[in-house]
């Protein structure tokens, strides 16, 4: 997936701030290594999770501002938005008034149509998604993974990877962590008991130890999503931890090669 050779990734996210979390490692080590990296973000994160004082001069433009943060620490060479709106939690998320059309009210083959277009023209050699269960199974990543699939058809782009985590590795710890750590009012841990993908079907693990900073100063960019009205939230925590600590949790990046 990275290495010597040159080639050209396309990283297609949900929202501002998933690449942080899943694939932020990978992205800074690619284009490190002399790899372009694409980021495409299908959504403008307006109905994410946000304190109040967030909301100030309107949530998607501050997140959009935080992405290109992002962006800029981890070396991405090019940033496109697919220019749908956030579905919201449930996927419940309706069109405003002169706004743009959540993910999942608009037509799969659009979507797909759209990051088509983007492989098409950036020649990509490796598309990376998400697994079927969207990771966690926000509706917005379930579709994400639904139009990358489609999409890498459409352009016959050469490899697919789903971005994910080892669901039993993860479980494991949430149970560690639970032990010494108050997890926010919104963080179910029993929903993650069929997340993400089972150890036995990851394909790859990326070590991005070396590139631990860039992937929190990638998550630090998103300070919106740090906080809420009610305390921190689960970003704000992972942000706390020591360096080491840090490095141990967050040094590898996994991935599934789809056949």
């Amino acid at each position: 997936m990275v290495g010597a050779e040159a080639k050209t990734l396309v990283f297609v996210h949900a929202h501002p701030d998933d690449e942080a979390l899943l694939t932020a490692g990978t992205m800074a080590r690619a284009a490190a290594e002399g790899q372009r990296v694409v980021l495409v973000v299908a959504t403008d994160g307006a109905a994410g999770l946000a304190s109040s004082d967030m909301h100030e001069g309107g949530l998607a433009e501050r997140r959009r501002a935080e992405l290109e943060e992002s962006c800029r620490v981890l070396g991405v060479h090019r940033l496109v938005s697919l220019g749908y709106a956030d579905s919201g939690l449930h996927g419940e998320a309706e069109q405003v008034a002169d706004g743009p059309v959540p993910l999942c009210a608009a037509p799969l083959v659009e979507s797909a149509t759209r990051l088509a277009e983007i492989l098409r023209e950036e020649d990509a050699d490796v598309l990376v998604t998400y697994d079927p269960n969207g990771g966690y199974g926000h509706p917005d990543h379930v579709r994400v993974h639904q139009l990358g699939v489609r999409a890498s058809e459409l352009a016959g782009t050469p490899q697919v990877f789903e971005a994910t985590v080892p669901r039993d590795l993860l479980l494991r710890g949430i149970r560690l962590a639970s032990k010494v750590y108050r997890f926010p009012p919104e963080f179910d841990p029993a929903s993650f008991e069929r997340a993400f993908t089972a150890s036995a079907d990851i394909t790859h693990r990326v070590d991005v130890r070396r590139y631990a900073d860039a992937k929190r100063a990638s998550m630090a960019a998103h300070a919106s999503q740090a906080t809420a009205d009610d305390g921190d939230r689960t970003l704000a925590a992972f942000l706390r931890m020591p360096k080491p600590l840090y490095r141990k949790v967050f040094g590898t990046e996994y991935y599934r090669l789809r056949p």
